[in-house]
């Protein structure tokens, strides 16, 4: 295969005008006349020309790129919103950057310097570092953040209504008729998981049900660690409610081995609804996030902050669902 590379006056000789003209054309710097515009367009369609972006950025101030920075990639409900954010992106003419710190506020910070350096349009960030806030206080760019309270430097923030998720969760194995309710807490740093918590605590004291809980991690690995932890101190347990569907996924592992039966002996509620969650057999029940909405919403909100310098609401709270399935069901006599 040979590429040929095409310069901006090979596409001004070929359109019969000057090479500010076809810059101007591409940038959309000035007003140019339709039949020039046309002439160029169509030098640029024969050739296949691409313009370079780094020296676009450079002159426009924009690189038409919105990071996204999460904790893991390893986290699939992380990375069902990152394909929303880039299907979001995309469609409005922006490409999405990958960007993993490992819950590494270093890391965290030179992925902020990094995309403020290629002129990125805006971040949109998952963190428990409780001084981001401070980080990004002389960021340019609109930052959003996931799955917390936007600070005071933060452009706006995007979250489910975790209480209520905890809450309806638990309610739900009690009208199944679980006695002995176990919660899988995740890490307490997040706000989403100790909303999580209270949203839990609160339901099981309203039906004056001894709340449980281990603390558990969001990956699959101490997921089973964590559930085999559970069965040691509550093996009575009857019910539980996972951090997230990978751990309800751990957890499953864990009641099979110990020749469990799901639903019967154990019911699971997990969190998140994420693809895998309709895969497996039997089907988990869960919490379902707005995963979509929480996606389009993070990029639309700097889309807003970019074009129009303004957003309509700073804190976004989504509604959520319990989605039943088989890892749960209302129990004889109940």
């Amino acid at each position: 295969m040979v590429i040929i590379l095409v310069h901006i006056s090979d596409i001004a000789r070929m359109a019969g005008v000057s090479s500010a003209t076809v810059s101007r054309v591409i940038n959309g710097t000035a007003k140019v006349s339709e039949e020039k515009t046309r002439r160029v367009e169509e030098a640029i369609h024969k050739t296949g020309f691409n313009p370079n972006e780094i020296a676009r950025s450079l002159y426009k101030k924009s690189s038409r790129l919105i990071g996204y920075i999460v904790p893991s990639i390893l986290n699939i409900f992380l990375s069902e919103v990152g394909r929303a954010i880039e299907d979001e992106a995309f469609r409005n003419g922006y490409k999405m950057i990958l960007c993993n710190s490992d819950e590494n506020p270093e890391k965290e910070a030179a992925y902020i310097k990094m995309l403020m350096g290629m002129n990125a349009d805006g971040i949109i960030i998952t963190a428990n570092n409780e001084n981001l806030d401070e980080e990004i206080r002389h960021c340019p760019i609109p930052v959003v953040v996931m799955d917390k309270n936007a600070g005071t430097h933060c452009t706006a923030s995007v979250q489910s209504d975790n209480y209520t998720g905890g809450r309806i969760a638990t309610e739900h194995l009690i009208e199944c008729g679980c006695k002995k309710i176990v919660l899988m807490r995740g890490p307490q740093q997040y706000c989403s998981s100790k909303q999580r918590y209270l949203g839990y605590v609160d339901a099981c004291r309203r039906h004056q049900i001894e709340p449980r809980f281990v603390n558990s991690r969001y990956s699959y690995d101490e997921g089973v660690e964590s559930a085999r932890e559970l069965f040691r101190r509550y093996p009575d347990a009857d019910g539980v409610l996972a951090s997230t569907d990978l751990v309800a996924f751990a957890l499953y592992k864990v009641i099979y081995e110990q020749k469990r039966r799901v639903p019967d002996d154990v019911m699971i509620v997990g969190y998140d609804d994420v693809g895998l969650s309709r895969l497996m057999i039997p089907t988990l029940t869960t919490v379902a996030q707005p995963i979509e909405e929480i996606g389009r919403l993070c990029v639309q909100l700097i889309l807003e902050q970019t074009e129009y310098g303004t957003i309509q609401q700073r804190d976004n709270v989504l509604p959520v669902s319990v989605k039943i399935r088989e890892t749960t069901k209302r129990k004889e006599g109940v």
